[in-house]
């Protein structure tokens, strides 16, 4: 039987290019995202700079660093890695999105190249140290052989950056309908509960391609406050709780570990 290939789900992509114009806007409908922003930014630049040994008082302490971002939306990921020196490349099947990213960058004075398409429009020879993966898996198609696409593309000793929203019952009250319908978060519809993967589910994708577990954090979201934080809790039953968890996954040769934060809504 021939290999799926395609993972573009016309619908998803259709959803976010209606709302390109808005990425860039703190208090638009990506505020949550940009909220959350500074958290998951954080977490992906401290990881980078202690696993690849990285001069953090450079004032470029990324830059040699070749980081792909999958779905990066309208860049909010892609830039300020590039600030710190890196080489990005951003790819989104939404041609919008890019458009937005582009203007974008180019108003910032950064180079960044941003290509319309999936992980497949890429040269396949191409590796890369980083991948980013971050809040992308629920919006594609055949999630199995987008993962094995992501994983062959990571340079050996490369790390994998992943986020996305735990199913289980308290992301279906909280993540989608308090989320989109109720506090207005999210725009309608951003979230399809039953594309939502289990943090289970994730791990039998990256054992198949040879990528175990090294850290587990916890990050939580405080409606009251309207802030994010960084969990102390790591038991199962908070884990179980949370509706959103971040993965980086490396690489080696020898030896292969990946790091997971979880991210949610507090009860």
């Amino acid at each position: 039987m021939e290999e799926i290939k395609n993972t573009i789900n016309t619908e998803e992509i259709n959803k976010f290019s209606q709302l390109a114009d808005e990425w860039w806007k703190i208090d638009g409908k990506f505020k949550t995202l940009h909220k959350f922003n500074p958290i998951r930014l954080k977490f992906i630049i401290d990881q980078t700079i202690t696993i690849f040994n990285c001069d953090h008082k450079n004032e470029l302490p990324l830059k040699g660093i070749k980081i792909l971002d999958i779905g990066c939306g309208g860049g909010l990921l892609s830039e300020p890695l590039s600030r710190l020196g890196a080489e990005v490349t951003g790819v989104d099947a939404a041609e919008n999105n890019i458009k937005a990213a582009s203007i974008h960058a180019k108003k910032e004075n950064l180079e960044i190249n941003y290509i319309n398409g999936d992980i497949d429009s890429l040269n396949p020879d191409e590796k890369f140290d980083i991948i980013l993966n971050m809040e992308v898996i629920e919006h594609v198609d055949n999630t199995d052989y987008f993962m094995k696409s992501c994983c062959d593309r990571v340079r050996s000793n490369g790390l994998i950056f992943m986020a996305t929203i735990n199913k289980t019952l308290f992301s279906l009250i909280f993540a989608k309908y308090m989320a989109e319908y109720v506090l207005g978060f999210l725009p309608k519809g951003t979230h399809d509960w039953n594309k939502f993967l289990s943090p289970e589910e994730i791990y039998a994708f990256l054992i198949k391609n040879q990528f175990n577990v090294r850290e587990t954090l916890g990050v939580n979201y405080n409606p009251i406050k309207n802030n994010w934080s960084i969990s102390s809790n790591k038991s199962n039953t908070t884990i179980n709780k949370l509706t959103h968890y971040n993965v980086l996954f490396k690489r080696s040769l020898k030896k292969i570990s990946f790091i997971i934060s979880y991210n949610g809504i507090s009860p």
